[in-house]
């Protein structure tokens, strides 16, 4: 035949191997975590809404108020959507926890600099 045949404990102790992984002390890779990763996603789709806001507001001068606030209610609920999927992430067990951590203060910032234009837009 072609190559040499594995009896059924050498393919076991290699498969306990491979689960292991390659990390000191036998533990295995994690993978990120699922809302983490959504968290993440929320707070890139938050910052866009809010740089394209500001944007457009400059540039047709502030006579486009409708568009502007509705982008930004769209983007505040996104934003909150987000930070509640990185707390929701962080209770994932086996996983990786970075992105809940990047993704829960950057959806916390974004969604501070929108109230801060917000509230001063109001005065």
């Amino acid at each position: 035949m072609f190559g040499e045949k594995k009896d059924a404990e050498k393919k076991r102790r290699d498969k306990e191997k491979k689960k292991r992984g390659t990390k000191k002390y036998g533990q295995g890779h994690y993978k990120h975590s699922r809302m983490g990763i959504a968290s993440c996603w929320c707070a890139g789709a938050g910052f866009i809404i809010l740089a394209g806001s500001i944007g457009y507001a400059y540039l047709t001068r502030g006579t486009a108020a409708g568009i502007v606030g509705g982008a930004a209610v769209t983007a505040i609920i996104l934003l909150i959507c987000g930070i509640r999927s990185a707390v929701q992430g962080f209770k994932e067990r086996e996983k990786n926890h970075l992105t809940c951590k990047i993704g829960l203060p950057i959806n916390a910032v974004v969604l501070l600099v929108f109230l801060a234009v917000f509230i001063g837009g109001l005065n």
